[in-house]
């Protein structure tokens, strides 16, 4: 018998999937309180190791809407966890009998991706650190859904604090996948991060190009705006010039507070990106919808909320209908049709040397008793890796081989060869000596196939 299905990035579920939720919200929508009858007697744990208001609630909510109960921890430091319990070891606990689905946030990231390997009910992601947060994306491209109709091919600016902001990355991984074009108008020094830009270059063939946001107005007028899109370069030939992309037309403004829980509040002296009325004036943002994920401080003007474009509180509530969908589809009560999401990537623990991984707050640092280290390739030429639990890409300059016994530099051909399994990322050549490993012309022995 198969394991529980857990929901840990939004890379756990095919489109077909994401657009069959779509059209269960939708149903959910019509009526919320028809549906007690699909999860009666089934538990719903809330595990909050951060504050949070609209995702716990709206989690809650839709469990009640479904029949179902809840037990909440909403505030972990009142838990075990401020006794020195691991999250292995209370998932293991919450889901041996308390309840039937874990809903978790965490600061660290990787966190959700720990939980679901030691986990026997699902587990839902509700926000791990800087990483990924799958259900407010999935919400947001509910709401795009609603107000366009169709995901492919809309324009998208997302802007303000991109860095930091989880629910941002998250977004970008889902709109590019869906065929969605993205233009970041980032807060100066909060631009997207580069291992972000890179998986989407990989991974979904997006082209990053310099954007010529002139007709964003004020909203684009402190930033570099950047222009992703899954159109090929010789397609991009055609319309583009030295300026950059010309945006021209915009249908949703995406605007996000800085994360200052996540980064000192003194990081950045510049005003804060401001959306207001003048801004929103622009002939290319006139059809725009605004959303932001909430809550908000003084990044949105106050004076939008009665604009008809501003969606966000709307947004805020079609979170329930959407976690309705989210909760009975991994509890099993709702039947689908569409083909599940991709096989999970091939993960390699590090078993020779330190932690590679460069962040300080991904689980397997925060997390150490129950966390092995691990890795996942992203190419083999060049070679590059990025660590199995937050997705940060790992810093290396040689690289050894467990089977033959000896390093090369990170560039070298021969690496190609060598099974993933049998790598040691290493910092310098003296990580290298005191692991043990020699220089390649000491050693005779093939690098094995």
């Amino acid at each position: 018998m198969s394991g529980p299905r857990h929901l840990v990035s939004i890379d756990d579920l095919s489109l077909a999937e994401i657009r069959e939720l779509f059209e269960r919200a939708q149903e959910f929508a019509q009526d919320p309180r028809a549906w007690a009858a699909l999860c009666p007697g089934l538990i719903s744990a809330s595990l909050f190791y951060e504050p949070s208001t609209r995702t716990r609630l709206s989690f809650e909510s839709a469990m009640l809407r479904l029949g179902g109960g809840v037990v909440t921890a909403a505030d972990m430091r009142q838990s075990s966890a401020s006794k020195g319990e691991s999250l292995a070891d209370t998932v293991r606990v919450v889901g041996g009998g308390y309840a039937d689905i874990i809903v978790l946030r965490h600061p660290s990231e990787g966190a959700a991706r720990l939980a679901a390997s030691y986990s026997s009910v699902p587990v839902i992601n509700a926000g791990d650190g800087s990483h990924e947060h799958p259900t407010q994306t999935l919400c947001d491209l509910y709401n795009l859904y609603v107000e366009h109709g169709r995901i492919e091919g809309i324009d998208v600016v997302l802007a303000g604090d991109l860095r930091y902001s989880r629910t941002i990355h998250s977004f970008a991984y889902a709109l590019a996948r869906f065929g969605a074009n993205i233009i970041c108008v980032p807060q100066a020094g909060f631009e997207m991060p580069e291992y972000v830009l890179q998986r989407l270059r990989e991974e979904f063939g997006v082209e990053p190009l310099r954007a010529d946001a002139t007709r964003l107005g004020s909203l684009a007028a402190a930033s570099d705006a950047m222009y992703l899109t899954p159109q090929k370069p010789h397609q991009l030939s055609l319309f583009t010039d030295a300026r950059g992309w010309k945006v021209d037309r915009v249908d949703a403004v995406y605007m996000t507070r800085p994360q200052t829980e996540r980064h000192g509040a003194d990081d950045n002296k510049s005003e804060y990106l401001r959306l207001g009325k003048r801004a929103m004036a622009e002939e290319s943002l006139r059809q725009a919808v605004v959303m932001h994920p909430l809550p908000r401080r003084d990044e949105i003007s106050e004076e939008m909320d009665s604009d008809p474009r501003s969606i966000y509180f709307k947004q805020a509530a079609r979170g329930v209908p959407i976690r309705m969908a989210i909760l009975g589809t991994l509890l099993g009560r709702l039947d689908s049709q569409a083909e599940p999401g991709a096989a999970q990537v091939q993960r390699y623990p590090v078993t020779v040397g330190d932690n590679p991984c460069p962040n300080t707050t991904c689980i397997s640092h925060t997390e150490t008793r129950h966390v092995l280290p691990s890795y996942q390739l992203a190419s083999r030429s060049p070679l590059r890796a990025h660590c199995a639990w937050c997705s940060q890409e790992l810093p290396f300059t040689f690289v050894a081989c467990t089977s033959t016994g000896h390093y090369h530099q990170a560039g070298a051909a021969c690496l190609r060869r060598v099974r993933p399994d049998h790598l040691v990322f290493l910092r310098d050549e003296g990580q290298a000596r005191a692991l043990g490993f020699e220089p390649p012309q000491r050693s005779t022995r093939p690098c094995p196939q």
